[in-house]
């Protein structure tokens, strides 16, 4: 374990280690735990989402592995040439990013997908000590407002100077560049708030920005 790995048995967030308990005598084949982040810790880009889903990340330990937002997810990084192979929806799959590596802002799977503001603020440690240990880290991808507010926070810079909005890119006093998209989720793509087209240009941007 390391400083941006929650411990396998975190209860840190009393709400999140019940729910736990209950899924490990639910599912007592799923990972049931904090899901680590997927990737290489020298990538220049970091994906953030939003928490696991019950039966994705928290089932096969791999951020949105099984759950619906891999589907759009990992085939659009394969297309933009942020990982290489095929998602075959399981952490055996064979599938490798490219340059990019995937966390979430709450580690551990939320009753209703619906982590509280309390709970990103106790997860958040973490997310500071992923980014300080991604020394090549020149971008982050947030999907979803959940995951955008996350990282104005961890960055201690105000909500009301760096606006969400799909597409949006904003340049930090850091010198990193953080994109926005709307979450890959099930409501969003079959609401046609997010389409393949549309999530593929953010990551399109977000390549051309990189390679500048």
């Amino acid at each position: 374990m390391t400083a941006h790995e929650p411990a396998p048995d975190c209860t840190l967030c009393p709400r999140l280690a019940a729910f736990r308990q209950d899924n490990q005598a639910a599912y007592p084949d799923f990972h049931n735990g904090p899901v680590p982040a997927f990737g290489d810790i020298g990538a220049r880009l970091l994906v953030v989402g939003l928490a696991p889903g019950l039966k994705g990340a928290n089932r096969t330990a791999r951020p949105f592995t099984g759950d619906y937002a891999g589907d759009l997810l990992y085939p659009s990084l394969i297309e933009a040439g942020f990982a290489r192979g095929t998602y075959g929806a399981h952490p055996g799959d064979g599938l490798e990013l490219a340059d990019c590596r995937i966390t979430n802002a709450v580690r551990c799977v939320p009753p209703a997908n619906k982590p509280t503001g309390d709970e990103a603020k106790t997860c958040r440690p973490f997310l500071v000590a992923e980014i300080a240990a991604m020394a090549n880290l020149q971008a982050l991808l947030a999907l979803g407002r959940f995951a955008h507010e996350a990282v104005i926070r961890t960055f201690g810079l105000r909500q009301k100077d760096y606006a969400f909005g799909h597409g949006a890119m904003h340049q930090l006093p850091n010198g990193l560049l953080l994109a926005d998209s709307y979450h890959c989720s099930r409501y969003n793509v079959n609401t046609n708030r997010l389409t393949a087209e549309m999530f593929a240009d953010v990551l399109a941007a977000l390549s051309d920005r990189m390679d500048d």
